[in-house]
């Protein structure tokens, strides 16, 4: 990811140090460098519309098929309004606190350079692309964050609690980490890796999930009564536009049409499919049958490990990133939901969260060139780079857990948090927006 304004010298020494030489192609030094590359806009623009394909309709049918059919339109229509106010969030001054520059603050946040979009025309550049493409890719990562937040407290949460919840979350818990890793903040000045989203998108809304689980409590009934899911033709269905959106997700990420991109397309297809593969075995080798649902979810779990690596490995480093994630994330999830008893509805801090930090970590392992990896800055060790990506997990776990337990705290005393018992048991569906997934007269 690039920042919105011309670089600062040292982070472009962080760029090389990092091996995103292929960044420099698209990050001008000067105003007079600037010259628009029509290539890297055209698969920037593309990346752009297959991210928004992930969440709607991608994400919004994968977690729409999840739930009982009582509360499919209820998560339908969080995954919808989500896109359109983390749309005007991101004009009003999300966008330019994440990515322009900050002054004195620039470590921990962006300025106001572009409030409302002031000053943005059509000539408007970052590094050589239109600035209008880069603003709206970037939307699209804003977008989908904390709608995947929303698999943690499905079946449960009132609608205006979810909408002040994101809202809220984006500006001081998405903004912030995003500007650390991807605006210049001060991940970046360490040398952070984190290519498309394994700290900024999938710990972040991992732990969020978590806390929101915990904060909310269990959906009654749980753990003792069965919610399978309605519809896993609706959920794989949803599981395969994310297989394909996720391309423009992390390939798009290198700003630009060319190798870089290529090889994070091939390492992002075969993570995921090592992912699918290994959680499919593992079901099938335990209870003597492959489950259409475990296949899809290693899946999603291949794609949310490998993300934070997919510009910095080969094709081997991502087998193995993608294997890892199906047994670990397998692990995590029985561990969350039948040993903790803690309900988050659809699994997302046990594949994501875990998943983006196993995943970040590992960059630092698999990167090497023995890996086929990119290599590591000169100097730099596989055990000093580790301790970075360390260090920007566990801060990005952090800063989430406590900005989600105090807006859930705030909300739950104002508005309060939970439908009341018996809106529950009739579903959401009716409860909070009238209207039924499916008429059957």
């Amino acid at each position: 990811m690039a920042k919105t304004n011309y670089r600062r010298s040292s982070l472009v020494k962080v760029l090389l140090s990092t091996g995103w030489a292929a960044l420099l192609a698209v990050l001008p030094l000067s105003v007079e460098a600037a010259e628009l590359d029509s290539a890297a806009t055209a698969w920037v623009l593309t990346s752009t519309a297959l991210v928004l394909f992930m969440n709607i309709p991608g994400l919004s049918l994968f977690y729409g098929g999840l739930v009982r059919s009582k509360n499919v339109l209820s998560v339908l229509m969080q995954c919808f309004a989500i896109t359109g106010l983390v749309s005007l969030l991101w004009i009003a001054g999300a966008y330019s606190l994440a990515f322009t520059e900050g002054g004195d603050w620039d470590g921990w946040i962006g300025g106001a350079s572009r409030l409302f979009f002031s000053g943005l025309t059509r000539d408007s550049l970052t590094g050589s692309l239109p600035e209008t493409v880069f603003i709206m890719y970037q939307l699209t990562f804003a977008i989908i964050t904390p709608a995947l937040i929303v698999g943690a407290f499905a079946e449960r949460m009132k609608f205006s609690a979810m909408f002040w919840f994101s809202a809220l979350w984006l500006v001081l818990s998405y903004v912030p980490v995003c500007h650390w890793a991807w605006g210049g903040g001060w991940l970046a000045d360490k040398g952070f890796m984190d290519f498309a989203g394994g700290t900024v998108v999938h710990v972040n809304a991992g732990i969020a999930s978590l806390v929101a689980a915990l904060v909310l409590g269990r959906r009654k009934g749980f753990p003792q009564v069965a919610m399978a899911p309605h519809n896993l033709t609706m959920t794989v269905t949803g599981a395969g536009m994310l297989w394909v959106g996720w391309f423009g997700f992390n390939a798009g990420s290198a700003l630009a049409a060319n190798g870089t991109a290529g090889m994070t397309l091939l390492v992002t297809h075969l993570g995921a499919a090592a992912g699918a593969m290994v959680w499919m075995t593992i079901e099938w080798v335990r209870y003597g049958k492959p489950s259409v649902l475990g296949i899809v979810t290693g899946m999603v779990a291949g794609l949310g490990t490998i993300t934070p690596a997919s510009g910095y490995v080969g094709p081997l480093g991502a087998v193995f990133i993608g294997a890892l994630a199906g047994g670990v994330c397998y692990v995590a999830t029985l561990t969350v939901k039948r040993v903790w008893h803690i309900d988050d509805s659809l699994d997302v801090f046990p594949v994501h969260g875990v998943g983006g930090a196993m995943g970040t970590v590992l960059t630092a392992v698999f990167a090497a060139p023995q890996w086929g990896g990119m290599g590591l800055a000169e100097g730099v060790t596989v055990a000093g780079q580790m301790a970075v990506q360390i260090s920007g997990v566990l801060v990005t776990a952090l800063w989430s857990g406590v900005v989600s337990y105090g807006v859930l705290k705030l909300l739950e005393r104002t508005i309060g948090l939970r439908v009341a018992e018996d809106e529950e048991v009739q579903g959401l569906d009716i409860a909070l927006h009238e209207e039924v997934g499916y008429n059957m007269h």
